[in-house]
């Protein structure tokens, strides 16, 4: 059966989830040595230097230095965390509850001016125009109702401040073991939802930008990255893998743009609480500010380290339909 716009049932049980887990933890490890060993993906690993080496003729052992782990990874997370705040204050001068509640009575100019315009991310989506996938977005934004769009999006802000305001404790939130205990379920409801403009990648994004320390990104590279961290496998589901959307019959492969943020987010935390561990094995402590920042910058490691194969899988799937 396929799943266009939803995860089957069995996605959503603990056990389920469980199994996942324990496939996702027993692979951080060797991705974490990945991301250590290549400095983020910036430089290349030692086997593969001896086999250029001798591609070129050297008999000679490359010398290999020692390397400071704790450097490497203070060095990625400062690198990480500067690239997060890059046009941050965008995001949270716009998705201020105060500034939004000045667009109430002027929906167009939220949608064509601050939307449109002063959204990077949005901003960004709608000039990119050799990625031909991006059409759909377009003339879905185009097409879509000014009021809808600044309602949805307000919608979005009050929960993540609410939710902030009346549930968010930093030690606590760490401890969470079980996804019905996160409960971001609601966020997935069609109130949070602008189908084809505002969808789980955008709407995770706006509040990431807000609270780093308590909502994740679910952006595209992230969900890759949950695909391979799972070893592929379907872990009991009928569909190949909860993390892809695969369409035989078109032969269209891509990262589940419906994938539910109220699953993805405790995976994620879960990423980061082992994360943790291994940053302190090094001497580094991880920023509870910052908690998820470091987690999208190792996912993003990860979808990057199998590029190749994504793109692959996405070649023919230009033509597919895709919520943001």
């Amino acid at each position: 059966m396929y799943y266009p716009n939803a995860i089957e049932q069995i996605c959503y049980e603990q056990e389920h989830i469980d199994n996942v887990w324990e496939e996702i933890k027993q692979n951080i490890p060797k991705y974490f040595q990945q991301y250590v060993d290549t400095e983020g993906g910036h430089s290349i690993q030692g086997n593969l230097a001896e086999k250029l080496a001798e591609k070129f003729g050297s008999t000679s052992k490359p010398k290999k230095k020692e390397k400071d782990i704790k450097k490497i990874l203070e060095r990625l997370l400062s690198e990480t965390i500067a690239e997060f705040e890059k046009e941050r204050e965008s995001y949270k001068e716009i998705l201020d509850l105060e500034s939004l509640e000045e667009y109430k009575y002027d929906v167009n100019s939220f949608k064509n001016t601050v939307l449109k315009n002063q959204i990077p991310i949005i901003r960004k989506t709608l000039k990119n125009k050799q990625a031909k996938e991006l059409d759909k977005f377009r003339e879905a934004f185009n097409n879509a109702q000014p009021g809808h769009l600044f309602e949805v999006t307000s919608n979005i802000i009050k929960l993540a401040n609410q939710w902030k305001n009346e549930r968010y404790d930093g030690k606590k939130f760490e401890q969470i073991n079980k996804c019905d205990d996160l409960d971001y379920y609601d966020l997935d409801k069609e109130t949070y939802t602008a189908y084809g403009v505002i969808g789980g990648g955008i709407k995770s994004h706006f509040i990431f930008k807000l609270f780093p320390e308590m909502y994740p990104s679910r952006s595209r590279e992230a969900v890759w990255a949950l695909y391979y961290l799972s070893n592929k496998k379907k872990f009991d589901c009928k569909e190949e893998s909860q993390f892809l959307m695969i369409n035989s019959n078109e032969g269209t492969t891509q990262q589940n743009y419906f994938y539910p943020y109220g699953i993805f987010s405790f995976y994620a935390l879960m990423i980061f609480n082992k994360l943790k561990e291994l940053y302190a094995k090094n001497g580094v402590i991880l920023s509870i500010q910052y908690r998820f920042v470091a987690v999208d910058g190792f996912l993003s490691f990860i979808s990057r380290s199998h590029q190749n194969e994504i793109n692959l899988l996405k070649q023919n799937s230009q033509n597919y339909h895709y919520d943001y």
